[in-house]
């Protein structure tokens, strides 16, 4: 009778045990990024905000491929940066890193949608690239087949399905994607930070880091029908004590290049009104020059040559004098004597100065230096406390 009673028991054990046993309850990783902006790599100007980067996402999936498998990688749009030539050429990387990582699912959202057409078309004519979008040239929804998972992964709202994992990619704020039901997941572009992901609906709700400074781990349990069963989720931070993937460093290099090559294309020649540089203000100033020289000012174009953005316009902008400007920084062949935060970097043109001695330079503002001094560049910026640091 004992022994009967002790099949019986482990027969309805059996029967009981949860259905990922019997292969109906699996486990996967939704690996996400959003809103990355055209943030190919972080400028490194300070190790509080050094994090992220194309080279170093790839570097820690490498890495990390065996223990996040099964996992899909889906960008839910805003990838992309102004529509400038610079713009232009920092999307046209990003996509093909995607290219390169396998992406499984990229969005094509509101940021993307100020690009010409022509312009993804021939990448993507080249590159294997799965756009999901709601504009014309594209599909709506793809499907995925991942570790016995069918996921149907949209930018439509109306377009989940059944008996399917339903991932849903906006650029919707996360106080909009509440209103919407029917989806599992909910991944938006909006920018907003959602430290810890919210449930609504039935919907799990999540936003692409900014600037992709870290990655979305999002791991489902769910059973052969797609219902969630439940969920997990970290943020993978991505130092710069992280491994890169050197076939998307590669990739930055060619970046790099491109942009050198249209900085010489933005050379300008010189005009009358031109900046003096520093030389010409110390034959009056020596002694601030020789203060101005300790500076981390006075070596702010070497650190770009170091980090190897010497040629990059938009570093350029707060490492040079006049940058962008008649008669400014234009290269180190054409206007050597202007790179560096020199005199006139901070306070303004010289040359009326040097004409007529009675008429001052410009007094150094708080709104000055936050032209440069951003949180993203210079979070610990304290306007009186730096202020000492180049006092003269």
């Amino acid at each position: 009778m004992r022994l009967n009673l002790i099949f019986i028991s482990l027969f309805m054990q059996l029967i009981l045990l949860p259905a990922v046993v019997h292969g109906k309850s699996l486990k996967i990783n939704i690996i996400y990024t959003g809103n990355i902006e055209g943030e190919l790599e972080p400028c490194g100007c300070s190790p509080k905000t050094d994090f992220g980067g194309m080279p170093r996402t790839s570097g820690y999936l490498k890495k990390h491929k065996d223990e996040l498998s099964p996992y899909i990688l889906l960008d839910s749009g805003n990838f992309s940066d102004k529509n400038t030539p610079q713009g232009r050429l920092k999307t046209e990387a990003m996509l093909k890193a995607f290219n390169l990582i396998q992406y499984d699912a990229v969005a094509f959202s509101e940021k993307e949608k100020r690009l010409p057409e022509v312009f993804f078309r021939q990448i993507l004519s080249e590159y294997k690239i799965p756009v999901v979008s709601n504009l014309s040239l594209y599909n709506q929804s793809v499907t995925v087949e991942r570790a016995g998972f069918s996921i149907n992964i949209s930018t439509a709202p109306a377009k989940h399905r059944k008996d399917m994992l339903n991932i849903l990619l906006t650029s919707l704020s996360v106080s909009d994607a509440k209103l919407i039901n029917g989806w599992d997941v909910i991944i938006t572009s909006s920018g907003e930070i959602i430290n810890v992901p919210l449930q609504t609906n039935n919907t799990i709700i999540v936003s692409g880091y900014p600037k992709g400074k870290k990655l979305g781990i999002l791991t489902i349990q769910a059973d052969n029908a797609g219902s969630v069963l439940g969920f997990e989720h970290r943020w993978q931070s991505l130092g710069n004590d992280s491994i890169e993937d050197e076939r998307v460093r590669s990739l930055m290099t060619d970046y790099d290049t491109k942009v050198a090559q249209l900085l010489k294309k933005m050379e300008k020649p010189l005009t009358e009104k031109t900046y003096l540089g520093a030389s010409k203000c110390a034959e009056c100033h020596q002694p601030f020059m020789e203060s101005w020289r300790k500076t981390r000012h006075a070596k702010a174009f070497s650190s770009l040559e170091q980090a190897g953005k010497s040629a990059n316009p938009e570093c350029l902008e707060c490492h040079t004098v006049g940058f962008r400007e008649n008669g400014g920084f234009s290269s180190t062949e054409t206007t050597p004597w202007l790179s560096n935060v020199q005199c006139e970097a901070c306070h303004g043109l010289g040359i009326e100065h040097l004409l007529d001695y009675s008429k001052r330079m410009k007094p150094v503002t708080k709104s000055v230096c936050l032209r440069c001094h951003t949180k993203s560049s210079s979070p610990d910026f304290n306007y009186s406390i730096y202020l000492k640091k180049i006092k003269h």
